[in-house]
């Protein structure tokens, strides 16, 4: 480093696995350069491709980011604004929020986030708001994750409290079902899976990065799921593989699958899956060779039975034993406060709602917002459903409405920020302190102020303080300041030495040793043990235990398309960076060499892609990486910046998955046709 320069350590807040350390070059003052904390335990100096390019780029341009408050001049959705003061926004705001709870009720108003950014304050100080309004939740993870969640709460008691990465070390297997974390946890795919003696499995349709250095790769037909779950126990059962002790001591309604596991062979899995019966037998065999990590990914639960996948899967540690001890456990997301001690209730202002919170899923958001007797205002931050919900024409349709008062917080013009009434700029994590916790990794991390925000450009908890102070509140927990708020979440936490301390180490592990799951033998659920007969499950009207049921396969003449992560975006984030576009290159569709062939596509040829919500043409990419029957095109493009103002979700419906009203996107099909010689 050069004796003018300056480090600032922060860390990334984007939504994925990794939380990765960063050093902030500056120079005179000014930032020179965004690049890996070298000293980071996680990431080990490296950043990812996408936000190599984003932090040295978009996120720090003060000609594209917003960097004034903008007032709507024009039809909604074409994007004319002209800039107003803070002061005349916040007016603008409060005073038409104010008319619909007076007229309407506060639960007219309703608010969406979600994990544009995922550090605490910026991610859910703005809830005290709108949980003291009593305003109407757009539920953040059924657009999402929440069949997981639901599915785990029923079986674990818990979907946010996962083994602790650093117990790979001790893993005679690794799982990972349904994520891809060389899209997703770039760092998690470098670094923690070689770093494990372990043996990796890899259960996916796609052969992604991951995939393609796994010891084994069961790459199963979309839908599955549960069916192939099914038949790795029956191979563990039948090889005397399941430890009968930890069952009769810690599980409930095992008794009650038994038989169904016994009909269920490889050769069955085989024939519904589409995984060679030897496969499936090698798989179970490893995972019951000893300590053995499950990995659920988020991907795949969003189908129409996930909730029920995820409770097949999770009876595989349940069967085997695989809690509580080195090397074992299931991971959804470790995104419980209470294992960090970070008190999750405080943060959000939950004491301040005065009756139950009203929601809505994102599977519903755009009916609701058809309704004029319903939904009269609409906030936003950290979210851009124009973009990324399903079902975009519907949708669109439903931000157009003249008497719909549309709020959106943000740092860029995105396709959201088109249809608002008021935008309002939002600062970039470089600009604010903030306390970043890892969903993966059990770490808390500080995010430091590295640069003044842009222009007049503020975090999202001083956009909402202030918009609360005009609205004439007093409650004294909308207006407490940024570093009260994150001395008191830190002083719940095993870091002692405060934050200046924590902004100068950087990311911290939650324990020196690795913390075993579910170590004391007891499960949050009502009888203290794994349910794998669930008698909230029934009562909500599911099913009491899992079933090895299969979604029907699409018809020859469609394929089910699949909609996951790409390894240039962050969902939507950084799709207007110019340099990410170079690398993402066109919008393309990838299809087996047999669909490819049967439809008469070359690659480079251009195909139409139609369902009952519209048409989106891609160019053709073939690869034996899909299977049969399924399409592969990334998520995560801005219509506005797409040649035929349309992204994939303009084909995705709102179709909701078994539990938790949660998005089954990945259950989207389309016919496929040539559309270029």
């Amino acid at each position: 480093m050069r004796a003018d320069e300056q480090i600032v350590l922060t860390t990334c807040p984007r939504d994925c696995y990794d939380a990765c350390g960063i050093a902030v070059i500056k120079q005179h003052g000014a930032i020179t350069r965004v690049r890996g904390d070298k000293n980071n335990p996680v990431n080990l100096g490296a950043l990812c491709g996408k936000c190599t390019l984003a932090y040295n780029g978009v996120l720090r341009d003060p000609a594209v980011r917003l960097t004034r408050p903008l007032r709507r001049a024009g039809p909604k959705g074409v994007g004319r604004f002209e800039p107003v003061s803070w002061d005349e926004a916040l007016t603008t705001v409060a005073g038409r929020l104010r008319d619909v709870v007076r007229d309407h009720g506060p639960e007219a108003v309703a608010y969406a986030h979600y994990t544009g950014t995922v550090s605490r304050l910026a991610y859910s100080f703005p809830l005290r708001l709108f949980n003291h309004l009593g305003a109407t939740e757009v539920e953040p993870d059924t657009i999402c994750n929440m069949a997981g969640h639901v599915a785990l709460q029923y079986t674990l008691g818990t979907s946010l409290v996962g083994f602790d990465p650093r117990t790979a070390k001790d893993a005679a297997t690794i799982v990972v079902w349904g994520a891809n974390p060389s899209a997703c946890a770039p760092h998690t795919h470098n670094h923690w899976l070689p770093a494990s003696p372990a043996k990796k499995i890899v259960i996916d349709p796609v052969r992604h990065q991951t995939a393609r250095v796994a010891d084994l790769h069961l790459q199963l037909l979309p839908g599955t799921d549960a069916a192939l779950a099914f038949a790795l126990l029956h191979v563990l059962r039948r090889d005397g593989l399941i430890d009968r002790a930890f069952i009769d001591r810690h599980v409930v309604g095992w008794n009650e699958v038994e038989a169904t596991v016994e009909q269920c062979t490889a050769a069955w899995g085989e024939r519904v899956t589409g995984v060679p019966a030897a496969l499936i037998e090698q798989a179970a065999r490893l995972y019951g060779s000893g300590p053995a990590l499950l990995w659920l990914g988020q991907g795949m639960q969003r189908q129409p039975n996930g909730g029920n996948a995820f409770r097949a899967c999770a009876m595989l540690p349940a069967a085997t034993g695989n809690f509580g001890k080195p090397g074992a456990g299931l991971l959804y997301l470790n995104m419980d406060g209470g294992v960090r001690g970070i008190d999750d209730d405080y943060l959000a202002g939950t004491g301040l709602r005065t009756g139950k919170r009203p929601s809505v899923s994102h599977m519903d958001l755009a009916a609701r917002l058809e309704d004029p007797g319903g939904v009269r205002a609409l906030v936003c931050w950290n979210i851009n459903p124009a973009a990324s919900n399903p079902d975009q024409r519907r949708l669109r349709r439903a931000l157009q409405r003249d008497d719909l008062f549309t709020v959106v917080c943000e740092q860029f013009q995105t396709d959201t920020a088109d249809f608002a009434d008021i935008v309002l700029p939002a600062a970039s994590f470089l600009e604010f302190d903030d306390l970043v916790t890892s969903y993966f990794h059990l770490t808390i991390a500080p995010q430091s102020k590295a640069q003044d925000p842009l222009g007049e450009s503020l975090p999202n908890q001083e956009i909402f303080r202030r918009l609360a102070r005009v609205m004439g509140f007093t409650a004294p927990a909308l207006f407490e300041p940024d570093r009260a708020v994150i001395d008191r979440l830190l002083a719940g936490t095993s870091w002692t030495r405060g934050f200046d301390e924590l902004k100068r180490t950087g990311t911290v592990f939650v324990s020196p040793e690795p913390a075993l799951q579910f170590e004391s033998g007891a499960f949050p659920t009502p009888s203290g043990r794994i349910e794998i007969a669930s008698s909230r499950a029934e009562a909500d009207g599911h099913p009491r235990v899992p079933h090895p049921v299969a979604d029907a396969r699409s018809a020859a003449e469609r394929l089910r398309l699949l909609s996951p992560a790409s390894p240039w975006l962050m969902n939507d984030s950084f799709a207007n960076d110019e340099r990410v576009g170079r690398e993402l290159g066109p919008a393309h569709v990838t299809l087996h060499p047999a669909d490819a062939a049967a439809r008469g596509l070359r690659a480079g040829d251009t195909a139409l892609l139609a369902n009952e919500l519209g048409e989106l043409t891609l160019e053709v990419r073939i690869s034996d990486e899909v299977p049969p029957s399924v399409a592969l095109s990334y998520k995560g493009r801005w219509p506005k910046r797409e040649q035929q103002g349309a992204n994939i979700n303009f084909l995705t419906n709102s179709r909701k998955t078994d539990m938790g009203e949660s998005t089954c996107v990945h259950a989207t099909e389309v016919t496929v046709t040539r559309t270029s010689a």
